[in-house]
């Protein structure tokens, strides 16, 4: 091969890890937002009865979001969209995304209005009925009936989305999540200068997100082509083969949220500021899994569809040992980091206002029994798009349901012993067993065979993290002090001893033998 050959094959080959990094930095840059966002909430709020509230009704349209639309839809919609492409005419594609664009724009909109008439038996179901007579009962189903509206913009957001990866267009998807951030702190700090109750003012800042978020794709699917008014046709060939694939994704796409959703119910049972004590220590743990595991997710799925289209099963393997290796590399580190600064970091981050010392005692236990199975979780987003490029719901699906199974089981024999503790370890130990089934059921199947590899920079990976933690040792003080210093003497030695960990850690892997070219893969 000349090396004109080579340039041109290199030309018309895509690179996952320079991908994944723009996807990585932007989804980066969004969850840093959100947490902006959440530091503001927790000045304002704390962990008292408003908060519990605005969490709970937030937490409804977003899990019904995460559930329907960024999970099983996704999942459904891409490898069918990648068929469309590989197989039909430019006019067959056109007319299936705007007639799938037109009949789930119809379905939103019902489920919209559906959501907001029933407000007061969602915030029942959600809570158990242990909030009724309380002022945060009527102050959650307020706020719900604001920001249900939200399922329905998001999810439409969700498709546009799916379009723009398939094209290998990340950019606006990754990066339009800060848009909701913003919308929620100038709505913060917008209500407590007039004096107005700040947690109804977020709901409308959530709700105006939607519409934001929605309208920043549209120029995106214009250049494409694929803006064309939307037809409603639930017959379509293209539309039954979704829905088909969508019932049993469900599950499949969604467990996670699943177990977060029933730890947040429970949480709903125990004492005042239990439910914030869950939210915050999710949120953080959000961070890594945005860095690491939704961009791998949104990467892999559209190219795993493609190479299995193609019939290429060892690139399909090697695609997926690339994406388990990253996973294994940078969430071992952030797994042992966030496990022993729990407290250091919720000190840093939201040690002010409205909430407390308490508040960061109890986050940190939920934050540490998370930590735990930050790498599960993220393999468990690298290994899912294995199954659904191949429009295989029902394994996962299968999958899905025993660890969720695992996760109530767990956390209904925990929860009134161990408390917030128990339903955290819940949602961990279900997140092992969910990525063993699906790490199993891959290389059982002949989809994936791990390589040698693997296992050298893993043993790589857990050197490092334990030079790393000699270090952050050294480094670390008693929280009493973390507790009492200035704001800025916090921060100034959080990014201290994140700046060294990561220092020490690369250079432990470079040691080992691990390099930079191994962390790249084109395909």
């Amino acid at each position: 091969m000349t090396d004109d050959e080579t340039a041109l094959q290199q030309s018309e080959t895509t690179s996952l890890t320079g991908k994944g990094l723009v996807v990585a930095s932007l989804t980066g840059l969004s969850r840093v937002g959100g947490l902006a966002r959440d530091v503001v909430v927790s000045y304002f709020l704390g962990a008292g009865p408003i908060a519990d509230a605005f969490f709970i009704a937030f937490k409804i349209p977003n899990f019904f979001r995460r559930l329907f639309a960024e999970g099983a839809f996704q999942q459904a919609f891409i490898p069918v969209l990648a068929d469309y492409r590989e197989n039909n005419t430019q006019s067959d594609l056109i007319d299936f995304v705007r007639t799938v664009a037109g009949t789930f724009a119809v379905v939103l909109l019902g489920l919209s209005f559906l959501g907001v008439a029933l407000a007061q038996p969602l915030i029942d179901l959600f809570t158990l009925r242990n909030w009724v007579g309380e002022p945060r009962y009527q102050a959650a189903i307020d706020m719900l009936r604001v920001m249900f509206p939200y399922l329905g913009l998001i999810s439409l957001t969700a498709f546009a989305g799916s379009v723009l990866n398939s094209y290998q267009r990340f950019s606006i998807t990754a990066g339009a999540p800060l848009l909701l951030s913003v919308c929620i702190i100038v709505a913060a700090v917008w209500a407590a200068m007039l004096s107005g109750h700040v947690a109804h003012a977020m709901a409308w800042g959530v709700l105006t997100a939607g519409f934001l978020q929605l309208l920043v794709h549209i120029p995106s699917l214009r250049r494409l082509g694929l803006l064309r008014w939307p037809k409603v046709n639930f017959r379509d060939e293209g539309v039954r083969r979704i829905l088909k694939l969508i019932v049993p994704g469900v599950y499949a796409a969604s467990a996670g949220q699943i177990n977060i959703l029933v730890g947040t119910i429970l949480c709903a049972q125990l004492t005042v500021g239990t439910v914030s004590w869950f939210y915050y220590a999710d949120r953080l743990i959000q961070l890594p899994m945005a860095l690491l595991a939704i961009a791998m997710q949104t990467i892999l799925l559209p190219s795993l569809s493609r190479m299995h289209r193609k019939g290429d099963r060892e690139l399909f393997s090697e695609t997926l040992d690339w994406g388990v290796r990253i996973g294994v590399l940078l969430g071992l580190p952030a797994t042992v980091a966030l496990y022993y600064l729990a407290k250091p970091i919720l000190a840093t981050v939201f040690l002010r206002g409205a909430f407390e010392v308490a508040d960061v005692e109890m986050t940190a236990v939920a934050l540490q029994a998370f930590a735990i199975g930050l790498v599960p979780m993220v393999l468990t987003r690298v290994l899912g798009p294995g199954y659904f490029a191949r429009e295989d719901m029902h394994t996962p699906f299968v999958y899905a349901t025993i660890g969720v199974a695992v996760n109530i089981a767990i956390s209904l024999s925990l929860f009134w012993w161990l408390g917030l503790l128990g339903i955290a370890f819940a949602t961990t130990v279900a997140a092992f067993v969910h990525c063993y089934l699906l790490m199993r059921g891959l290389i059982l199947g002949g989809q994936y065979h791990p390589q040698r590899s693997l296992w050298r920079f893993g043993m790589a990976s857990i050197a490092g993290c334990v030079v790393m933690v000699a270090c952050l040792v050294w480094l670390n003080l008693d929280f009493e002090m973390w507790a009492s210093v200035s704001e800025w003497r916090r921060v100034g030695q959080m990014a201290l001893m994140v700046i060294c960990g990561i220092v020490v850690y690369g250079l432990m892997l470079l040691i080992c033998g691990v390099r930079p070219r191994h962390l790249l893969h084109r395909v």
